[in-house]
């Protein structure tokens, strides 16, 4: 249980570091790509990432830090990429929102709304067909869940019964747009269940607790064949695309910020940790990751830009 604990607490703290260490260098104008930033839904992503088999593949959107973070707990390229340079994850073309690490499980993430399940949905579909074992989760915002080809892909993963895991990561908005003015049902948990899949909901912000969801819908997809349907509540910290708070766009108030926060989900695995190992432990662990980042930032600071051949490479045509 320690191991465990230990081990989902340094995921997140990679995350909120990483992101924390993006806050304070964004302003210096070296980084051109904009920032969908992970914060507040750490616990989501290293709760199901950590429950994933390393042969499982995973697929994300443009709130990708976290995800690639967690899949890969490296950072070099990672920088390389949010700096534009040649060294970066995919040469400095992609940026934040295009990252990619399929020796590590992490087939891509998509700037589209929803564009990304289909090609989960491709991906569970092959694995079926070479019934090597692997299983696929694609996460998404519950602003995806307003476009068909959500609908379309899990209808069609229900019929083929395809070894796929739909994670919705709801934080009630698309953008600035609240669910309920988006939505004519009152439910997405109910809609979903109304499909042959295994459902599970949580609005815990306890990794450990998404863990042990994502350890019994991966044992019931291996013995039903039966896709799976998690519907996940959290609160995003920062605007929809920046690295700033934007509690006074008037969308939304920062009592709800104040009560989420309440339950962070680092402070909240720090704290349990605490009752395990020494403080001084826990520390360590976080001083590793700080200059992990440092490092990195200073390496991708100084890698160079890549040359403009490099943007007729890698081409599918």
């Amino acid at each position: 249980m320690k191991l465990l604990n230990t081990e989902l607490y340094q995921k997140m703290y990679l995350i909120r570091a990483a992101e924390l260490a993006i806050q304070k260098h964004y302003m210096d104008d070296e980084m051109k790509t904009p920032m969908h930033m992970s914060m507040g839904e750490e616990a989501i992503i290293a709760g199901i990432c950590h429950a994933m088999a390393p042969t499982d593949q995973a697929l994300g959107t443009y709130r990708s830090h976290g995800i690639y973070l967690t899949k890969t707990m490296e950072t070099d390229r990672f920088f390389a990429e949010m700096y534009g340079k040649v060294t970066g994850v995919a040469k400095g073309k992609g940026g934040s929102m295009h990252l990619i690490a399929p020796e590590d499980g992490l087939i891509g993430t998509s700037a589209i709304v929803g564009s990304n399940i289909p090609v989960a949905v491709g991906a569970a579909f092959a694995n079926k067909q070479q019934q090597n074992g692997k299983q696929v989760a694609v996460f998404f915002g519950d602003g995806a869940i307003d476009e068909g080809v959500f609908w379309e892909s899990i209808n069609s993963a229900c019929l083929m019964k395809l070894p796929i895991h739909f994670i919705c990561e709801d934080n009630s908005f698309a953008v600035h747009t609240p669910d309920h003015e988006r939505h004519g049902y009152k439910s997405i948990a109910e809609l979903a269940s109304q499909y042959d899949c295994h459902l599970f909901t949580s609005d815990s912000t306890d990794p450990e607790v998404i863990y042990n969801l994502m350890q019994e819908a991966r044992a019931k997809m291996a013995k039903t064949g039966q896709p799976c349907f998690f519907h996940l509540k959290y609160y995003r910290y920062l605007e929809h695309v920046g690295i700033f708070e934007d509690f006074k766009a008037g969308y939304r108030s920062r009592d709800d910020f104040e009560a989420w926060n309440e339950r962070d989900p680092l402070d909240l695995q720090r704290k349990k940790l605490l009752d395990m190992v020494h403080e001084s432990d826990i520390a360590a662990l976080e001083e590793v990751i700080d200059t992990q980042v440092d490092r990195s930032i200073k390496l991708a600071q100084a890698a160079p830009f890549p040359d403009g051949n490099v943007a007729y490479e890698d081409l599918m045509a």
